[in-house]
């Protein structure tokens, strides 16, 4: 990637071990400002350390600085995504993924929270960057993986775009969450997006297609 890199804390730490509950403080104490109306041009590390209780050297012994902290805020109101059950159908397999998504969604507070934090994050386009690179490209591997196999079932035409494919899968919920927060996302929606997508982009002399 060109341009500015923002990283995450180094894997190897020297000295005592990592807290796992000092890093959930730190990080939900930073969801709970944005959430509260702080702008995150206005959070420093001295402000968000004494927020949440530590040192200022303990946050950024864990975070270098306020844009690496704020790629594992937006990792912790993500989805981890399980691999689909093996032996599962490609359809089943897509349906597994988008229900992940729908459960996450379901979560009001995770849903709103993720748009505010989100609309701030784009202000500042190397965090936004990191975050599109790694968060949001891995999700989109996941659904390519799914979807070549689909091809190579037959199931789907050679040569369909697969981007094309996983944004028309993943948009409805988006849509909703996002656009429309109103809007349900009922048991079967997921299915009914599944196969919605793959009857269109299936080989074009399936019957009842001319």
């Amino acid at each position: 990637m060109t341009g500015t890199q923002v990283s995450a804390a180094p894997a190897v730490q020297r000295g005592r071990p990592r807290s796992g509950a000092v890093d959930s403080a730190v990080i939900d104490t930073v969801v709970r400002l944005l959430e509260e109306g702080v702008g995150l041009g206005d959070l420093s590390m001295e402000r968000i350390a004494r927020e949440a209780g530590v040192g200022k050297a303990t946050v950024y012994r864990r975070w270098p600085g306020k844009e690496a902290l704020m790629l594992d805020v937006l990792r912790s109101l993500d989805i981890a995504y399980d691999p689909p059950p093996a032996g599962s159908s490609v359809r089943d397999a897509l349906v597994h993924l988008l229900e992940l998504m729908r459960r996450r969604v379901l979560a009001k507070r995770s849903s709103a929270v993720l748009r505010t934090v989100l609309a701030q994050v784009k202000a500042h386009p190397a965090v936004w960057r990191e975050y599109h690179d790694t968060i949001l490209e891995a999700r989109r591997q996941v659904f390519g993986e799914v979807l070549r196999r689909g091809i190579a079932e037959g199931l789907i035409r050679p040569g369909a775009d697969l981007e094309l494919l996983t944004d028309l899968l993943v948009s409805p919920l988006l849509s909703r969450s996002v656009l429309h927060e109103w809007k349900e996302l009922p048991e079967g929606l997921c299915a009914e997006i599944v196969d919605t997508v793959l009857y269109g982009a299936g080989p074009p002399d399936r019957e009842g297609t001319g």
